[in-house]
């Protein structure tokens, strides 16, 4: 049977789906061969949104046998825009297309079984906004398929799953999924096997909305006496003396609440005297210089714009109308004026990324007027300024940045090394980072000749310029008892004059 003439409906089992020109117009829920939209293994996936006031994270996930997302170089996105052997490559937005894929099917590893689209609203929002949007399939500059859909497809969705590349029976297949779920990334991540984990802000407020238990006013006590000798000695010099008090009245009764246990003896009857007002306060003299004078050199530095070191350990940040700061939280020790703490929420994909690698960031906010101060631990404390240019960090070694500041997720891979790579964070941009070391580190330089080798574990940051490259284990005793060793994964860096490499006198 021939191929359907152009702009009729063609009727498949358990599909239907339109023939115009090129291109096959896929209805929801609908699958085709590959094989049957084209011939070659290199396609580009184009992916158009159209939502006023709405903004879309578009990524691709590469899925095992069980449909899981068990090795995480295979979530594609704005972070990490290309799969390790480059099947799979983030392109951008380009030719109407929101955000677009490259994917070469002959080079997707056996072990991924699916791609899935996916998109997911940053904020707040839902699909059923979506005024139009569509999945395109590319091959040799030609589209030859197309899911179009609209808002009026979903309702409440936050996430989609927009289409799908998937392996059967050895050759690949596309879907127009077009579903979604209410919970957001949440809810798209543990369908495929992960979690992102709750914030923690609201724990501190619900604490805070406890009612305060009511204070009882203290309840006089008749036995304590102050001697007349005492208020004496207490006058002034060359004041005469008053006359002694008279003897203290018997005290006012107990309030019904606060009834005392005693015998049943009648109680005197007592007019109760008025309230006692308490005075103002006043601020009381100068204090003896003694103890200022010994802390002299403890003083807070003189106010500067920015960033300052006090000392080693503690930096202050002088808060300015429309100046804010991301730093760590838990790090503010003081602040003077005004200063609002605010949980810096990174975003959803951002959260996830942390929580696949281990460098999600906790965040806070600090905006105001005034001074803040900052430390973790007693940690080293180093402030580095940006001029744009870029430097690659560890975010278990960042302490606080300038909110300008762009930063974003890097891997190393490397065979040998722990999960087969780590993370680490590229700040970019004019500003500062506030970077924390345990003990003094020491700067490298790096050049062609000779390299530079550094322990993963004592790293802390090198500059975006310099070439990283995985070395093989060195296996180092570390105990006295006889065949116990571990080994120690070093890297290579290689890179022109200005390059460079921090390590810190510490493994973590």
């Amino acid at each position: 049977m021939g191929t359907a003439p152009a702009g009729t409906l063609a009727a498949r089992p358990g599909r239907w789906d339109r023939v115009t020109a090129m291109t096959r117009e896929l209805a929801k829920a609908s699958r085709i061969r590959v094989a049957e939209l084209t011939s070659s293994a290199e396609l580009y996936l184009g992916v158009h949104l159209a939502a006023p006031g709405l903004v879309f994270d578009i990524s691709c996930f590469g899925l095992d046998a069980d449909e899981r997302l068990s090795d995480d170089r295979y979530f594609i996105f704005f972070n990490q825009p290309e799969s390790p052997e480059s099947a799979i490559r983030l392109l951008g937005g380009q030719g109407g297309d929101s955000e677009s894929f490259r994917v070469a099917l002959d080079q997707v590893p056996a072990s991924i079984h699916k791609l899935s689209l996916t998109a997911t609203i940053d904020g707040d929002g839902q699909m059923s906004q979506v005024a139009s949007g569509y999945v395109r399939v590319v091959a040799g500059g030609t589209e030859v398929g197309r899911y179009a859909f609209t808002g009026a497809e979903f309702s409440t969705e936050r996430a989609v799953m927009l289409a799908d590349l998937y392996r059967r029976n050895g050759e690949w297949r596309f879907a127009a999924v077009g579903q979604g779920f209410d919970g957001g990334l949440q809810a798209l991540l543990e369908n495929f096997g992960g979690e992102v984990l709750e914030d923690e802000a609201g724990d501190a407020g619900g604490a805070a909305t406890a009612e305060p238990q009511a204070v009882q006013p203290p309840v006089p006590d008749p036995t304590v006496v102050i001697p007349a000798q005492a208020v004496t000695a207490a006058m002034p010099v060359g004041v005469p003396a008053a006359a002694p008090p008279p003897p203290p009245a018997a005290p006012a009764p107990f309030p019904p609440s606060a009834q005392p246990v005693t015998s049943a003896q009648p109680t005197p009857s007592v007019t109760p005297a008025s309230p006692v007002q308490p005075a103002p306060f006043e601020p009381s003299g100068p204090q003896p210089a003694g103890a200022k004078i010994s802390l002299t050199k403890y003083a807070e530095v003189p106010e500067q714009v920015g960033w300052v070191k006090q000392n080693a350990n503690l930096v202050r940040f002088t808060l300015t109308k429309g100046q804010e700061v991301l730093a760590l939280q838990g790090s503010m020790v003081a602040y003077q004026g005004r200063a609002d703490f605010a949980y810096e929420s990174s975003g959803m994909l951002r959260k996830l990324v942390g929580n696949l690698t281990g460098q999600q960031l906790k965040l806070m906010r600090v905006s105001g007027e005034g001074q803040v101060f900052l430390a973790d631990e007693a940690s080293d404390l180093h402030v580095v300024r940006l001029e744009g240019d870029s430097i690659c960090v560890s975010s278990d070694r960042v302490l606080a940045f300038d909110a300008g500041l762009e930063h974003e997720v890097r891997r190393i891979e490397g065979e040998g090394l722990p999960h087969g790579g780590f993370f680490t964070l590229q700040f970019s941009g004019h500003g500062t980072v506030v970077v924390k070391t345990n003990g003094i580190p020491v700067v490298l330089p790096v050049t062609p000749a000779p390299e530079t080798y550094a322990d993963v574990h004592a790293l802390v940051a090198w500059s975006r310029g310099a070439q990283v490259i995985t070395t093989a284990p060195v296996r180092i005793r570390r105990s006295a008892y006889a065949g116990h060793a571990a080994e120690s994964y070093s890297l290579q860096f290689r890179g022109g004059p200005g390059n460079f490499v921090i390590v810190q006198p510490f493994e973590v």
